[in-house]
């Protein structure tokens, strides 16, 4: 869960293409077919109808909020990130560019409510909002790998889902919190130069190394996907949907 960088920098071409939108109200068959052309084609697609509960991810989203508004000291309490926990920093110019504070956290029940008394002034109100969210989204995500199993006619339909199913994943949950942006978005230039106000970004360029990365962003501008042929197109953004982005793991077993 993250709100997408709204002052985004490119140095290449951008255009707007149709974004995959798959509506998990549809047949399996159909499900399996879209998503997997979808993977093959773009790397990346949005879902509707996903079945995770507005009251989770409203709760959740709240906070996320209370959290990064207190003081920086207050904040650091939860920190270092090793690699847990709350980090702040800049990225540097290379790969992964931008500036951002977040909150990194294992998928276990355990780990989150023992980092939930550095993280909030109520622990289980925060572990409980962090813990029925991954549930409902680890869900979603199981969902995706086996219907892109079945689609790719994988004897074994578990076989990408039981990574995130099983008890030791290495599953992570990540809340990023960007700084405003220093101009409307409507006036960025698309290659400033690095050393200026207006080449800061949340997120720069890179691909996700896991298997998937499921991704809701706040409703602010600025996501951006690389096609095969090195455009970049935006994202609109939707609360009501989710970003699916197939993750290098995921990416080796595609056509």
């Amino acid at each position: 869960m993250g709100v997408a960088s709204p002052t985004p920098l490119r140095t290449k071409k951008t255009r707007a293409v149709g974004i995959p939108t798959i509506d998990f109200s549809l047949e399996s068959s159909i499900l399996s077919q879209k998503i997997v052309q979808a993977c093959e084609e773009y790397g990346f697609f949005k879902v509707v109808n996903h079945g995770v509960p507005n009251h989770m991810i409203a709760t959740l989203e709240k906070e996320a909020t209370d959290f990064f508004a207190k003081p920086a000291l207050v904040k650091q309490q939860a920190g270092p990130p090793t690699p847990f926990g709350y980090g702040s920093k800049n990225i540097g110019f290379q790969g992964d560019m931008g500036q951002l504070e977040y909150l990194l956290l294992q998928t276990n029940p355990h780990s989150i409510s023992q980092a939930s008394k550095s993280i909030s002034a109520n622990p289980t109100s925060f572990s409980c909002a962090v813990n029925d969210y991954i549930q409902s989204v680890r869900g979603l995500a199981c969902e995706i790998l086996d219907l892109v199993a079945e689609g790719l006619k994988v004897p074994d339909k578990s076989v990408f889902s039981r990574l995130i199913r099983d008890v030791e994943s290495d599953s992570c949950f990540r809340l990023n919190h960007y700084p405003p942006a220093p101009m409307p978005l409507n006036k960025w230039d698309p290659s400033p130069p690095l050393n200026t106000a207006s080449s800061r970004v949340g997120f720069g360029e890179h691909s996700d190394p896991q298997i998937l990365t499921i991704l809701r962003s706040n409703d602010v501008e600025g996501l951006q996907i690389c096609t095969h042929d090195e455009l970049w197109f935006p994202v609109p953004p939707d609360p009501n949907q989710f970003c699916v982005f197939v993750g290098d793991a995921l990416q080796i077993h595609l056509p």
